[in-house]
């Protein structure tokens, strides 16, 4: 597997005539380079045949990504809303490859979307399936799982937990030959095609038109109207990171020429946000900063200009001060607590689960064939589970045995409808929660009341004084939870607790509260798994069901105002089997 080369500006490039696929990559937050669509490479690639040194619009693609721009002069992806940045990189790969053949392996989360492996995971999964192999085992890639093509899953050899895999057709990935064309100097010309004329674009060019005209003010107060540069004998250097201490430095070149080697060190991992961090008393004398201010939306300056304007002049070594990023506002005011008010409707201000709440189950047999009914004749398909057929035995034939459920049986789920291997099913039940329950694998229909793994705690909910942004004439439920530190010997953590959260006092919100605590009591809040924010594994974190933790901000956004919230967290409850027909029983 090619990785890839060194080129201008890192884009690299492979050797003369010789073909490669080329696939981007940025940088997520747990060190993992992941990669863009097909698509949307395909987009990046024709940018940068027309402007090695330009910015690439991604929503015009993917309207998803419609807040992200790639600034291809620093290597960089820009979040316009947020001023978020991370890095990206040009990677290249065989044509005989899985991204050259349009192949995406894929995973099944937890809320039953697919996620894409990482690009190189991608192509060695690829590699073993083309060779016929049995299993792979990627241990020498840095992960504990062992890939099973038998019966497509992904299993953990740490935790023995399976999870299903696919393998689909997508639009192949960009293949080139030779080098790119050696990149335009900055900054760019104008370009012969007609401009895009959507909003985004505009504001993209009318940033790097204003750019330029700074730059060349700038370098007119720089090095003077005669040319005298040389003179002073200081070299401006461009900065190491946007956040650093110091966005110039100076040194003195005895010989009295002028330095204008101009390095790139922008391509820092990690995430990275422009702050005024830097010290005004680093900056040369004579070279005025830019002021770039009302990054909160507040005054005149659009955000992402100002954020396009700060990538742009830090790329060019020029300093540039920026306001700080607004901080998110958390938690409401200070409230007394006779100011705690009970939720009007809902017995009590507090609940709390015991270590042994589960409810267990009967025997594995009897709770599927409570949901199930016997199929006489078995259709010719696969069975979703072992993906074996169902007019042949299971898949856990001599793996499990159980009394009075044989290898060939098959079952029908009452609701659903969806077919299975009785003993297939037992399989899947005695890998849960072993709770009495069953979850249709494949349209994720629940069967009984679904209790997950959340550590023991307790929830509060109060009523306070204060309203929520875009709640104007309702009050906030505030809701605490707290989890017990666990057992010595426990390998789990509990990290950030108490957490607070909020919810509009209204009857939606009180609606949207009840279940909550329905949800609480069933134990399906939080579980343990690995954290997105800090990367830590076997530590408790959110379990798909959303919350507000910002009061009065939606930076994050995990706060208000948010219109589609109420709706949205109804939706993921009744997926965890906590729906509104549940309040009526």
């Amino acid at each position: 597997m090619a990785r890839p080369g060194s080129g201008l500006n890192g884009l690299g490039y492979p050797p003369q005539n010789l073909a490669r696929v080329v696939v981007w990559e940025w940088l997520n937050e747990h060190g993992r380079w992941r990669p863009y669509s097909a698509a949307v490479c395909h987009h990046i690639e024709n940018v940068l045949k027309g402007d090695a040194r330009g910015t690439v619009v991604l929503g015009q693609v993917d309207a998803q990504l419609s807040p992200y721009i790639i600034d291809l002069q620093s290597m960089h992806q820009f979040r316009q809303d947020t001023g978020t940045m991370r890095p990206v990189q040009r990677n290249f790969y065989e044509p005989s490859s899985a991204p050259g053949k349009g192949v995406v392996w894929e995973w099944e989360n937890d809320n039953g979307s697919w996620t894409p492996y990482d690009m190189e995971i991608c192509v060695t999964i690829q590699n073993a399936y083309e060779k016929q192999h049995p299993w792979l085992d990627l241990t020498s890639l840095g992960f504990c799982y062992l890939i099973d093509f038998n019966s497509m899953a992904q299993t953990n050899r740490q935790s023995q937990r399976k999870r299903r895999l696919r393998r689909r057709m997508d639009l192949a990935y960009p293949l080139i030959m030779g080098s790119i064309p050696k990149s335009q100097s900055w900054p760019v010309g104008a370009s012969s095609g007609q401009p895009c004329s959507c909003q985004q674009c505009i504001l993209v060019n009318s940033t790097r038109a204003a750019s330029n005209a700074i730059l060349a003010s700038q370098r007119r107060k720089l090095y003077g109207q005669g040319g005298n540069a040389g003179a002073t004998g200081t070299t401006v250097r461009q900065s190491n990171t946007f956040a650093g201490t110091s966005l110039w430095s100076s040194t003195t070149n005895s010989s009295g020429t002028n330095d204008n080697n101009i390095s790139n060190n922008l391509n820092r991992p990690g995430t990275q946000r422009i702050s005024m961090g830097t010290a005004r008393g680093s900056i040369p004398p004579g070279v005025p900063a830019l002021p770039v201010k009302n990054l909160t939306g507040s005054g005149p300056v659009h955000p992402a200009l100002a954020g396009m304007t700060g990538i742009l002049m830090c790329a060019a070594g020029l300093p540039v001060c920026l306001t700080r990023a607004p901080k998110p506002i958390l938690h409401p005011p200070p409230i007394n607590k006779s100011d705690l008010k009970p939720v009007p409707g809902i017995n009590g201000m507090r609940r709390k689960t015991k270590k042994k709440h589960l409810r267990r189950g009967k025997n594995p047999e009897d709770v599927v064939r409570r949901y199930t009914d016997k199929i006489k004749v078995a259709p010719d398909e696969d069975c979703t589970i072992c993906m074996e057929r169902l007019s042949m035995a299971s898949g856990y034939e001599g793996v499990l045995q159980h009394r009075g459920i044989k290898p060939e049986l098959v079952g029908k789920l009452g609701k659903c409808g969806h077919m299975y291997h009785l003993l297939c099913l037992v399989a899947m039940y005695n890998n849960g929660n072993k709770d009495g329950s069953l979850q249709c694998p494949t349209c994720k229909t629940i069967y009984g009341e679904k209790t997950g793994t959340q550590p023991p705690g307790k929830m509060e909910y109060h009523v306070i004084p204060h309203c929520l942004p875009g709640y104007p004439d309702s009050k906030t439920i505030i809701q605490v939870r707290t989890n017990e530190h666990p057992n010595p010997g426990k390998k789990f953590s509990a990290r950030g607790f108490p957490r607070h959260c909020y919810l509009p006092d209204n009857d939606k919100g009180r609606k949207v509260l009840k279940l909550l605590i329905m949800a609480w009591d069933r134990r399906l809040i939080f579980t343990i798994g690995t954290s997105s924010t800090t990367g830590e594994s076997d530590t408790v974190v959110w379990n798909e069901i959303h919350h507000k933790t910002e009061f009065g901000s939606n930076l994050t956004g995990h706060g208000y105002p948010d219109p589609n919230y109420l709706d949205n967290v109804l939706t993921e409850l009744a997926a965890q089997g906590v729906g509104e027909d549940n309040l009526k029983e």
